[in-house]
């Protein structure tokens, strides 16, 4: 994903910092290069945006109380027979990952970059949903085959038990979404955590709706029922999970990017007569980076122009670290990724 030297004439190699509008630009000859810019004292490989450090506080507290009531959950699901409760304190356990992922994340955007890992630990938060995604699986197929059994050989449900656990799990889920709330408008990763613990407190009000059916009923076989219809609800929302993880581990091009759209923006800047290279992916779940060779025929107001190109992408596109290499000719061979999709 890094620019290359290339045997044809270069003009700049220059790397887009957008975040603080300052544009990087690199002399090359065959001498050696100069460099001209500014310094914002990120470091030496550049800066990283990160949530405020309360949330870190926030993080703590919704694992720590979405973890007592997990317990509980499980505890008196298995008293109660209940497998509703069972199932929903499977949610409960996705919602403990979650937010771990989240606050990993969050964490480890805090590391500053070094000479071995250049882009720091971000990548790491790609992983943990990753993992996130494969231990929700397994665990809500096993519920699902339990479900499955108990609907050919159903129990005894103690309702009101199950009404008095999920109701109390409606607070937990509904407190610490609340929490999470104020950030989710500004920060991808904390939006998936709230996402996920709104839907959790949905998922715990159904379980009350069917301790409720079951006490006026008597009707054993809706327990099992309905926690056959909330492992859908995980599922659809971890397929997705898994289904993105991957994408951004494979180096995909973000959902929230239109490739399209950038190429067209790029290559319609000032001066620019071809554009190959063109590479976006995401370094984090919060974080998106892009490379691009761009042929101009002339060399004027190339740090004007990066300046501009690097605030463009990052509000309209989202990327938020651009690399740019302006070159003053046409690369026919060996610089181009084989079957890229700009070449």
């Amino acid at each position: 994903m890094t620019s290359s030297s290339h045997d044809h004439d270069h003009d700049h190699s220059a790397h887009a910092d957008h975040g603080h509008g300052c544009a990087h630009a690199h002399e090359h000859d065959e001498h050696g290069h100069g460099e001209q810019g500014c310094d914002h004292g990120h470091g030496l490989f550049g800066h990283h945006h990160h949530a405020p450090a309360s949330f870190g506080t926030i993080f703590a507290v919704g694992m720590a109380i979405n973890t007592l009531y997990l317990v509980i959950e499980a505890v008196w699901g298995v008293l109660a027979h209940s497998l509703a409760l069972l199932a929903d304190a499977g949610h409960n356990l996705s919602d403990v990952l979650a937010l771990g992922a989240a606050w990993l994340a969050h964490n480890l955007s805090q590391r500053a970059p070094s000479q071995r890992f250049t882009y720091g630990l971000r990548r790491s938060s790609i992983l943990a949903a990753l993992t996130n995604a494969v231990i929700l699986l397994l665990v809500t197929g096993g519920i699902a085959w339990e479900a499955i059994l108990r609907l050919f050989h159903p129990e005894p449900v103690a309702g009101r038990t199950v009404m008095i656990v999920a109701a109390i799990g409606i607070l937990v889920n509904g407190a610490t979404a609340l929490m999470l709330m104020k950030g989710q408008k500004e920060d991808l990763n904390i939006r998936g955590a709230f996402l996920h613990m709104a839907t959790d407190a949905l998922a715990s009000f159904a379980v009350v709706v069917t301790g409720a059916m079951v006490l006026l009923t008597n009707l054993t076989w809706l327990d099992p029922a309905i926690s056959l219809a909330i492992s859908v609800l995980i599922v659809g929302a971890t397929w997705a999970l898994l289904r993105d993880s991957l994408d951004m581990a494979l180096d995909a091009v973000p959902r929230d990017v239109n490739p399209g759209e950038v190429e067209q923006y790029l290559r319609t800047l000032p001066g620019v007569t071809e554009l190959h290279d063109l590479h976006i992916w995401a370094m984090s779940t919060t974080e998106n980076a892009l490379t691009a060779h761009l042929v101009r025929a002339s060399s004027t107001d190339n740090d004007r122009l990066l300046e501009t190109v690097g605030e463009t992408l990052r509000s309209r596109f989202g990327i938020v670290h651009p690399t740019i290499q302006i070159e003053t000719a046409r690369c026919d061979a060996g610089c181009t990724l084989q079957g890229s999709g700009v070449v």
